[in-house]
């Protein structure tokens, strides 16, 4: 029984991948699995606890698009995942300057919903969510 589970979190976690794969990378002509800020391995699932942990790792230290990357994964998985699973969304440890001020916004409701109703902000989430779409 054991076995079949772990073999499904792995076909999830590999779907989960494909879902968010042709997300583009605000600043650069590229998804984020090109430039390797997202990677199968930076996905956790733990269906028992209904808890998603997604790590992506900035292109650079300074990166300021971080926060957009990490809006534009969490609108993105909001549509895969029921409404029960906790989704946090973090930087890499060590991969950003601000790692701390920028997870604390990634994982703040108020803050996240006041991200998404800036108009502009919300322009440039969907243009890197639905560019390849369009």
């Amino acid at each position: 029984m054991m076995m079949r589970r772990e073999i499904w979190l792995k076909i999830f976690d590999s779907e989960l991948v494909n879902y968010v794969r042709d997300i583009r990378d605000p600043e650069h002509p590229y998804s984020l699995e090109q430039l390797s800020v997202l990677s199968e391995e930076s996905i956790t699932v733990d269906e028992k606890l209904g808890r998603i942990l997604i790590t992506f790792t900035p292109t650079i230290q300074h990166c300021s698009m971080a926060t957009v990357i990490g809006l534009c994964l969490r609108v993105k998985l909001k549509e895969f995942f029921p409404p029960h699973f906790k989704l946090d969304i973090r930087v890499a440890p060590g991969s950003h300057a601000n790692e701390e001020s920028v997870n604390k916004q990634l994982n703040d409701k108020e803050r996240v919903a006041a991200a998404l109703e800036n108009p502009n902000l919300r322009q440039l989430v969907d243009e890197c969510l639905y560019s390849n779409e369009l």
